[in-house]
C-alpha cells in the first residue's frame, strides 16, 4: 500500500487549505483513513480520521474548523482546513489502517502546512 499526500503550503492565519491523499495497492474495502500532524519538537498527533463506513473522529483542537471526507471509489481522503491558526503549522501525514489480525497501518510521506503572516 502506498499513500501520496498533496496540498500543503503557506497560508495566512484565517486562511484555508485542502489536503488530499490517494491510496494505491491492496486496499481493503473496510478501512480507516486519516490525517496526523507533527509540529517541531512535538509528538505526532491525530487530526481527523474517517472510516469507510462513515464514522469520523476529530481532535478537539480542530473541531469545527477542519472537515475530513473521502471518496471510497478513488481511495482518496481529503482534509479541508478552514480558519487556520499558526498553531496548525506542522507536517501533515496521511494514514490508512486496515485489517484485524494483523492490523496494518500505512503512512504517506507528509506534506508541510505553514500558517504565518
Amino acid at each position: 500500500v502506498q499513500l501520496q499526500a498533496s496540498g500543503g503550503g503557506l497560508v495566512q492565519p484565517g486562511g484555508s487549505l485542502r489536503l488530499s491523499c490517494v491510496a494505491s495497492g491492496s486496499i481493503a474495502s473496510r478501512n480507516e483513513m486519516g490525517w496526523y500532524r507533527q509540529a517541531p519538537g512535538k509528538p505526532r498527533e491525530l487530526v481527523a480520521a474517517l472510516t469507510s463506513g462513515g464514522r469520523s473522529n476529530y481532535a478537539d483542537s480542530v473541531w469545527g474548523r477542519f472537515t475530513i471526507s473521502r471518496d471510497n471509489a478513488k481511495n482518496t481522503v481529503y482534509l479541508q482546513m478552514n480558519s487556520l491558526k499558526p498553531e496548525d503549522t506542522a507536517v501533515y501525514y496521511c494514514n490508512l489502517v486496515q485489517g484485524l489480525i494483523p492490523r496494518a497501518s500505512y503512512w504517506g510521506q507528509g506534506t508541510l502546512v505553514t500558517v504565518s503572516s
